[in-house]
This record gives C-alpha cells, sequence and structure tokens, in this order.
C-alpha cells in the first residue's frame, strides 16, 4: 500500500503564491511518474503537470511559466510551485503517483491523495 497526503492547501489573493507538498509513505522501493492534477466544482480532473523520475516535466498550458513542479525522490516527496495565482486556479489539487515499486516486489501502477484545496480570491 501506497499513501499519498497532500498540504499546502490554502486561501490566497489573486497574484499569490502557494507551495504545495505531496508525502509518500509506505512500503516504498520507488516511484515512477508524478504529478499533481486539480479539480474545480462542476468540471473534470486535469492534469496541472507531471514529472518523471529522471525530473523531466510537462505543464499545462494553463500554467506554464507560472507553476514549477518538483520533486525529491530520496524522501518520495513532490512539490508544486504556484506563482501568479489566478482565480481560475481555484480548484482540489490532487497528487498521483505511477508505478510505485515496493519493498515486497509488488507494482502499484496507480496511487491517488485526498487532495488539498486551494481558493483564489480577493
Amino acid at each position: 500500500q501506497v499513501q499519498l497526503v497532500e498540504s499546502g492547501g490554502g486561501l490566497v489573493q489573486p497574484g499569490g503564491s502557494l507551495r504545495l507538498s505531496c508525502a509518500a509513505s509506505g512500503s516504498i522501493l520507488s516511484i515512477g511518474n508524478m504529478g499533481w492534477y486539480r479539480q474545480a466544482p462542476g468540471k473534470q480532473r486535469e492534469l496541472v503537470a507531471r514529472i518523471t523520475r529522471a525530473g523531466s516535466t510537462n505543464y499545462a498550458d494553463s500554467v506554464k511559466g507560472r507553476f514549477t513542479i518538483s520533486r525529491v525522490n530520496a524522501k518520495n516527496t513532490l512539490y508544486l510551485q504556484m506563482n501568479s495565482l489566478k482565480p481560475e486556479d481555484t480548484a482540489v489539487y490532487y497528487c498521483r503517483a505511477e508505478g510505485t515499486r515496493t519493498l515486497t516486489g509488488s507494482l502499484i501502477l496507480d496511487s491517488w491523495g485526498q487532495g488539498t484545496q486551494v481558493t483564489v480570491s480577493s
């Protein structure tokens, strides 16, 4: 089993910044790709940013130049630095881990956190 716990969400004014964190725990040997997704009320969940184990990244067009995804493999931790936040960034942000190998030799294809609320409003 792998548990993902997000933190760092909150209320911020337009133009402000937040840093989200996602800590993975369990009998983890390694994690493949990791990513941040978001879901606004009444909308489908969408990719925000994704990072491979080697550090290659891709971003949704709507956040390019404003958000930065990073990870620390040794700590099984994922981050999302969000700058120049806009009201349309308001959503629940979810952490995802793909291809997690456990110490017992299992491969967990897909794991999700419970989400953290980000609200951008004046």
